[in-house]
């Protein structure tokens, strides 16, 4: 498995992505612990590669199935969802996701080219050709579909409020007017915190280096989706809490970011998608990687937009 990071534009700005830490291997902190590696199947979420499979002439995925590999932007910093782990292989459901599709192409895990992709840079990555996908608790909106295209969902998160743990003035959003709160640049929590509630915002190009601000009171929370929070919560040992006992206040559909008007990919990752949503393979994957800290829901409705 190749595993590198991009360095690109954002905005007006150079962005250097840097790798960041990982948990304990074996921990439940570590989204890609626990998996049977001797359980019949390819790489770590033992996924069964499709054997030779067509795919009409001039299709992505036809390229891609000959070319043997596919390059996957996701994040490195991300418990439970993207984390740089064991062996610098990232892990967690993103990847577990990124991985389903692979094989669906005959592609074995080892062959995946995984790329970092933070927030400011995931569009971008796709329009550049520096990814074939994108899958790093990505929110499907509207500004975003004007320059991609998206799959999915394959999973609905909600933006939730992370505080350090003796913190009592923070109890949800109506709480931050005028307070210093970081979250990463150019994501759609950090614009929601702001126009809707008029924080003051404290930009980053990942969420993990909000983590030492909040600890030395730079700042007096993080926002992001409740389940990357509750990663961060999960690893604190008692540091860092949601503020609210973890209460959303918007809906965040994950989606697989692709080329813009690839509509014939897109239709094809639906149909994986939701296959994998019947037959079992979704929740698995889910309760082998996020579903160690967090309950396993019922997979989201595909928007055949």
């Amino acid at each position: 498995m190749r595993k590198r990071t991009l360095t690109t534009l954002a905005g007006t700005a150079g962005l250097l992505v840097a790798l960041t830490a990982c948990g304990a291997p074996g921990s439940a902190t570590d989204p890609g612990a626990g998996t049977d590696e001797e359980a019949t199947g390819d790489g770590p979420y033992s996924l069964e590669l499709a054997e030779n499979p067509e795919f009409e002439a001039g299709t992505t995925m036809a390229a891609l199935a000959e070319a043997g590999t596919i390059t996957i932007g996701t994040k490195f910093d991300q418990p439970l969802f993207g984390l740089l782990g064991t062996g610098d292989v990232p892990a967690g459901f993103d990847v577990a996701i990124g991985a389903l599709v692979a094989a669906e192409l005959g592609i074995p895990f080892d062959s995946i080219d995984f790329t970092e992709t933070p927030s400011a840079i995931r569009e971008t990555a796709i329009q550049n050709g520096e990814a074939d996908l994108v899958i790093a608790t990505y929110t499907i909106n509207d500004a975003r579909k004007e320059l991609i295209s998206f799959a999915g969902p394959y999973f609905e998160a909600g933006q939730a409020i992370m505080t350090l743990e003796g913190n009592t003035e923070i109890n949800g959003p109506e709480d931050v007017e005028g307070v210093a709160v970081c979250s990463v640049e150019g994501s759609t929590p950090a614009k929601t915190i702001v126009d809707e509630y008029g924080a003051d915002l404290f930009a980053t190009d990942v969420y993990s280096n909000c983590l030492d601000p909040l600890r030395n009171g730079q700042v007096e929370a993080v926002t992001t989706d409740n389940v990357i929070l509750s990663g961060f919560v999960d690893q604190s040992g008692g540091e860092f809490k949601l503020a609210g006992d973890g209460e959303t206040f918007t809906q965040e559909p994950y989606g697989i970011g692709l080329a813009k008007d690839d509509t014939v990919f897109r239709d094809w990752i639906n149909d994986v998608l939701e296959e994998a949503f019947e037959d079992g393979t979704w929740a698995r994957l889910f309760e082998e990687t996020a579903g160690k800290v967090l309950p396993t829901p019922e997979p989201p409705a595909v928007d055949r937009y």
